[in-house]
């Protein structure tokens, strides 16, 4: 399940060991937390970083994601040997992102959704690059093409990533359906491009409720509360006993980009109106679904997505709990029809403060900045862009957690 990025306990799960030791370390006076400390400044002296300075904000209850106040109560100022930025990327602050976006990937998106808290904005990327960081491969990114508005928001325009078998059929927005390798779960940048030159931020998913009954995993801790408290029987189970997993059902009955129908026809006007537009053709929308559809029967089909769903179906785990018999989508027993608008769904900067093998941040000539350190998305995972263009899903949480150790280690052997 690791490329599905679904792990047990899920985010939490994953941080729950490192929370622990650090929770323990504060215990044992070696760590101390400085919440609702703002930094604005790399403090510079004789020639290498010597601390932070900020504003220190007026404390705040509100539960995580919820906008607090920016009202300050003083200054601060903290000093230190080494200084080691971690704040993460840009995915929260969409200015930043389309002004980075790579011309590879088309026109960048007006609307896009944000799958990151409202913090991870790149403004510590901005402070350390006016301290004399030097930062690269700006227009590396990654962001996921299947992305759902949150029906019960957690941070401004959240989104939610669908992680989807292969069955769905995919649309652009004008109703063409994107050809290999635009088919869900299958490569997410390759998508991202197909869609940016098509001239519109947005694309459609068409299925069934059958399809999305077995098919569709959201991310997220809130949408998979089971795995989340680390009870996999009750996932098992509510998988294989409920019409539809409650996460995703709440997503049919309140979500904005959600539309069903029993005809073409309808579903058509539904999705026109949704985006309002008129730019779907009842009678080109069902000509594909009917072509797609005559193909589930043959056994030697050369429709790519159809042939996908069948390979999914050899792999014994998706064939149980992934990828739905195959069928036509206009199956009215497999019914009703759904439609889902597809929104560009911020999340991953591969690109930031480059680094060397030590964690160390370089500056325009290459040179090292003396007491500053990078890890995590900040570095682009790792000096300053270690996934390239093309990054592998799945793999970005060891680059922060490899990162991060050696930053730490490096970190430890300078001030010892």
């Amino acid at each position: 399940m690791a490329r599905r990025r679904v792990t047990l306990g899920t985010g939490p799960g994953v941080v729950e060991p490192f929370r622990n030791a650090a929770l323990d370390a504060e215990r044992r006076r070696r760590i101390t937390f400085k919440f609702r400390h703002r930094v604005d400044e790399l403090v510079m002296s004789g020639g290498r970083i010597t601390g932070v300075r900020g504003k220190r904000l007026v404390p705040s209850t509100k539960p995580r994601g919820v906008a607090t106040s920016r009202a300050t109560a003083g200054d601060f100022e903290l000093r230190a040997p080494v200084t080691i930025v971690a704040s993460g990327g840009i995915g929260a602050n969409h200015d930043l992102v389309r002004a980075n976006w790579p011309s590879r990937l088309g026109k960048a998106p007006k609307t896009l959704i944000t799958g990151v808290p409202a913090h991870v904005d790149g403004r510590m990327l901005g402070i350390a690059e006016d301290a004399g960081a030097r930062i690269v491969n700006r227009d590396r990114m990654w962001h996921y093409t299947e992305g759902l508005r949150n029906h019960t928001s957690i941070w401004p325009d959240h989104g939610i990533r669908v992680l989807a078998a292969p069955s769905s059929m995919w649309f652009d927005a004008e109703g063409n359906r994107f050809e290999s390798p635009a088919f869900p779960s299958y490569d997410t940048i390759k998508t991202l491009e197909m869609i940016g030159k098509t001239g519109y931020d947005y694309s459609w998913f068409v299925l069934n409720k059958r399809i999305i009954a077995k098919e569709f995993v959201l991310s997220g801790s809130e949408q998979n509360p089971e795995l989340t408290r680390k009870d996999l029987a009750a996932y098992l189970a509510n998988r294989a006993l409920d019409d539809v997993p409650k996460p995703v059902q709440k997503f049919i009955d309140k979500g904005v980009d959600v539309v069903q129908a029993r005809s073409v026809d309808d579903l058509t006007r539904k999705m026109n109106r949704l985006a309002r537009n008129d730019l779907i053709d009842a009678g080109k929308l069902r000509k594909q679904i009917v072509e797609r559809d005559r193909q589930i029967g043959n056994p030697y089909t050369k429709d790519a997505q159809v042939m996908g769903i069948h390979n999914s179906r050899n792999f014994l785990g998706d064939n149980i709990v992934r990828t739905v018999e195959p069928h036509r989508i206009l199956d009215r027993a497999a019914g009703p029809l759904i439609a889902i608008r597809m929104n560009i769904l911020t999340r991953k900067t591969l690109g930031g403060l480059q680094t060397n093998l030590a964690g160390q941040v370089l500056n325009a000539g290459g040179a090292v900045v003396p007491g500053l350190y990078a890890a995590g998305e900040a570095s682009g995972f790792g000096g300053g862009g270690v996934h390239g263009y093309n990054a592998l899903e799945g793999t970005f949480l060891g680059g922060c957690l490899y990162s991060g150790r050696v930053a730490g280690r490096a970190a430890g052997r300078a001030t010892a």
